[in-house]
């Protein structure tokens, strides 16, 4: 029966998280699946918690400061959150409320021991598990000793790192609730945690138990190592026993006690494997009811399992779906594209709509699935040699898959895709007049989707656009863009290879594809060095800019001596390269165009680390490196023997390396000019359905996909419900790390670098662009919070053309993702700044402003300070 203030567990489900909280919702829903037990008890909901917090008017005014309170005042939050937490412990249970569950306590048993833990509303979350946020009290005898406990729990809201964690995950104080959930007390001889997927690979056919003696808490609180089962497929696949020294036991008056346990029994396992088996086999009920991987935490008691709570793991990569049980193998989109934040649904589809392979989406990243193409021996060689050319990780990733011989099974045929290697288009010849003819087609496609755009919208637009898109892949796909990167790739790794070879010179094309012609994004950094140049000699434009703050700042800037001139530099330069911005293959980022104060910081380093004439000058000492080190290799080679041939042959691939390695840079550059195109249509559209009191914002529309986009156009309707959701999961992706090769099994595969050529304590990375220069680190996560001063060395996660103009203002990169051909490495290699990619934590490994010397040429990192 229930009462207003008090519910039974099995009264409630997972859908009562607002009445009784997220433990005491998971409850509910654990207590009603068939086989599963959960030691009786009741709820005492949000209402009787919403009721003690209104009878103390000085609380409304301390949570108001405590919404006001620095994030990082650690301090200021300890002392008001110690204040109200007193403030809730001190106020008097009302009498109605009191007999409500001395009743409920009275249907368990008035002396019965009892377990009372804190539910708040939010925790146990798909997106914010809140352990160890709230409290619980174990062994708590008698109905004074539990209301007082209620108490406890409703003050533990407050604690210091509930509050800290709140802040952290953006959650506002007032629209958390606390309930508290009253056990009868298990006094197991065992208890623990399973994960129903393994929690540090991610494997979710792969179940850990982990199990220790006595009371859970031993385990949950780190008093002891316990033991870990690994369970795969009904059979303990491994086991670690630990020594168990110590256990928590209930004592008989109430309250907790270690012991310690007697020396016979501390490397005893705490279950045998046929109770681990059992205990997974119940946990695989609860994960098919909760529709997820959960944390569990189990007791075993004379008479079996009993489950005192249950959680969804939050930090498991999702996978993709797939509708089937096959293995699959997919690799990250994003590590290519040099982009591994999580994107938003309309840039995922838009990605996924334009993109030449099928692609899947899983926790806001796009992945590709190469099983068929690893079936196959033909394809598989191609598969690996690619991967391994652009990132190692990525190849030893796959590999240690394919290692495990019953995941991919080979087939007789190759897969779809890609010809086998050395099946491709014929050769093309060293011509620059080909570059030239495909950037004049592209210019001219473009040219045709911003005219026929214009008059496009409604319904029609999408019609229109879904055209576009097809013309979009055309230009993409075109066989001669093609043969041109193929033929620069090929002649740079046969330069390496060959003058390795022959001269023992270790990634030769570095320095002689300095200052190649025609490359867009290096010209994009240079370019803005002469808008620095503009700039420069107007004291009151240098001033104003440094105080910028509005988007609109290019009107008010025309009004200052000087200022039309640095205008239409700034204005002239949006032209050719405003579509641009980091992250920008999510067509919601905001582009510089739309955003133009990202781009103020950059210009005034520029201002204070170069002089007049700086971006010229760059250019032209790398093209007189360039053309020193080829009379150099090419005098070298001629003293060899058979050296005729090997000259003429090297100087042969130098002249084609040159023609055609810039272009390399134009096709990403093409589609986000395209994709700005795109968006700023898809914008006017939103705009006209926030005046319709259709969408609340224009940005809502970046939480829909294309499709569901069409529809609210065709529909005027749109579920706010499902825009809100989107929200929340996209907030949540961030905390997730992408990995490089994901299984259908959930398995985050990362792949290891395996060297032994690096010096101890150096950070293996890939040489990208050779020579070793030593600096002060710069850890930079956000190109428009960049501060460089010349010599530095630019430590960030990854860079996409968008970050090139940094380039120019520095000494060195270090990238955690990134390979021999993605953008980052062919701009420092342009500029010649000794780089090294793909080093795993990198941001986190290296702090800011240490002294770091980085071997371009080697491949590593050492931290030197």
């Amino acid at each position: 029966m229930s009462e207003p203030y008090v519910l039974d567990l099995q009264e409630v489900d997972e859908t009562q998280v607002a009445v009784v909280g997220g433990k005491g919702a998971h409850l509910g829903g654990l207590s009603r699946i068939e086989g599963v037990r959960v030691p009786d008890g009741f709820c005492v909901t949000t209402d009787a918690f919403r009721r003690i917090m209104a009878q103390e008017p000085s609380l409304d005014d301390r949570l108001d400061q405590l919404a006001r309170v620095d994030p990082d005042d650690q301090e200021a939050i300890r002392t008001l959150s110690a204040r109200i937490r007193r403030t809730v412990e001190d106020i008097a249970v009302p009498a109605d409320l009191a007999a409500a569950v001395t009743r409920a306590l009275a249907r368990l048993g008035e002396r019965t021991a009892c377990a009372v833990r804190s539910s708040a509303t939010a925790e146990d979350l798909p997106t914010a598990s809140f352990a160890g946020q709230q409290d619980t009290y174990l062994n708590v005898v008698g109905p004074t000793a539990v209301l007082q406990h209620i108490s406890r729990c409703w003050a533990s809201l407050f604690t210091e790192r509930a509050v800290t964690y709140r802040r952290r995950h953006g959650i506002d104080h007032r629209t958390v609730h606390m309930a508290v959930v009253v056990q009868r007390m298990v006094f197991p001889h065992a208890a623990g945690v399973l994960f129903t997927a393994d929690p540090v690979t991610g494997d979710r056919r792969t179940a850990t138990v982990d199990a220790g003696f006595g009371l859970g808490e031993a385990l949950v609180s780190g008093l002891v190592n316990p033991d870990v089962f690994k369970v795969r497929h009904g059979e303990v696949v491994a086991r670690t026993i630990a020594a168990k020294q110590r256990a928590v036991h209930a004592l008989p008056d109430g309250g907790t006690r270690e012991v310690a346990i007697e020396p016979e029994r501390r490397e005893q396992p705490a279950l045998t494997d046929a109770q681990a088996v059992r205990l997974v086999r119940l946990g695989r009920r609860i994960e098919a009811h909760f529709g997820r991987p959960q944390d569990i935490e189990w007791c075993l008691a004379d008479d079996g399992f009993q489950f005192v709570q249950s959680r969804p793991i939050t930090t498991l990569f999702p996978v993709p779906d797939t509708g089937d049980q096959e293995n699959h193998v997919y690799v990250s989109v994003g590590h290519g594209q040099m982009m591994t934040d999580p994107m938003k649904p309309l840039g995922l589809s838009m990605w996924q709509l334009t993109a030449m392979v099928p692609m899947h989406e899983a926790g806001g990243r796009l992945f590709v699935d190469v099983t068929r193409r690893l079936a196959a021996p033909a394809s598989r060689a191609g598969l690996l040699d690619v991967m391994g050319r652009g990132d190692p990780l990525m190849r030893d990733a796959l590999e240690s898959v394919l290692d495990r011989d019953d995941f991919v099974l080979p087939l007789a045929d190759p897969g779809p895709g890609r010809p086998p290697a050395g099946g491709g288009p014929a050769p093309v010849e060293t011509d620059p007049a080909v570059v030239t003819e495909l950037v004049g087609r592209s210019q001219a496609s473009l040219a045709a989707l911003e005219r026929d755009i214009r008059t496009k919208s409604g319904p029609d637009l999408f019609d229109f656009l879904l055209e576009a898109f097809k013309e979009h892949k055309r230009v993409l796909s075109d066989p001669l863009s093609l043969q041109v990167i193929t033929a620069g790739m090929e002649a740079t790794w046969w330069l390496n290879d060959k003058l390795l070879e022959w001269l023992g010179e270790k990634n030769a094309a570095d320095t002689l594809t300095l200052s190649a012609p025609g490359n867009v994004t290096s010209e994009m950094g240079l370019a803005l060095l002469d808008v620095a140049d503009v700039i420069r000699p107007h004291p009151e434009v240098v001033a104003f800019l440094q105080g910028v703050e509005d988007e609109g700042f290019l009107e008010e800037l025309a009004k200052l001596p000087g200022g039309a001139e640095a205008r239409d530099a700034l204005e002239a330069y949006l032209d050719r390269y405003g579509m641009r911005c980091v992250g920008e293959i999510d067509i919601t980022r905001p582009r510089w165009r739309e955003r133009p104060t990202t781009l103020v910081p950059v210009i005034l380093d520029n201002v204070r680390n170069f002089g007049p004439g700086a971006a010229e000058r760059r250019f032209e000492q790398g093209r007189q490196k360039a053309r020193e080190k080829e009379q150099d290799v090419l005098a070298r080679l001629r003293a060899l023997s058979d050296g005729e041939r090997k000259a003429d042959e090297t100087e042969r691939m130098i002249d084609r390396v040159r023609t055609f390695i810039g272009y390399r840079e134009y096709p990403k550059y093409d589609i986000i000019s395209r994709y700005f195109v795109y968006k700023q249509a898809l914008l006017r559209e939103a705009e006209r359905l926030v005046r319709a009191g259709v969408l609340v914002e224009t940005e809502d529309i970046f939480y829909l996909t294309f499709q569901e986009l069409h529809d609210v156009v065709r529909s005027h309707q749109v579920d706010d419900r499902l825009v809100q959701r989107r929200k929340d999961a996209f907030r949540s992706y961030h905390a997730l790390t992408p990995p490089r090769v994901l299984t259908s099994d959930g398995e985050a595969v990362t792949g290891a670098y395996r060297r032994d050529d690096v010096p101890a304590g150096a950070l293996t990375g890939l040489p990208v662009s050779a020579g070793t220069v030593e600096g002060r680190a710069r850890v930079v996560l956000d190109m428009a919070e960049a501060d460089l001063e010349a010599g530095d060395i630019l430590v960030t996660t990854f860079t996409d053309p968008s970050w090139s103009p940094l380039f120019v203002g520095i000494a060195g990169l270090v990238t955690e993702v990134g390979g021999l051909m993605t953008h980052g490495a062919v701009i420092a290699r342009e500029y010649g700044l000794p780089a090294v990619v793909g080093v795993e934590r990198a941001t986190r490994l290296i702090r800011d402003g240490q002294r770091i010397r980085v071997h371009g040429t080697d491949g590593y990192v050492e931290i030197l300070s």
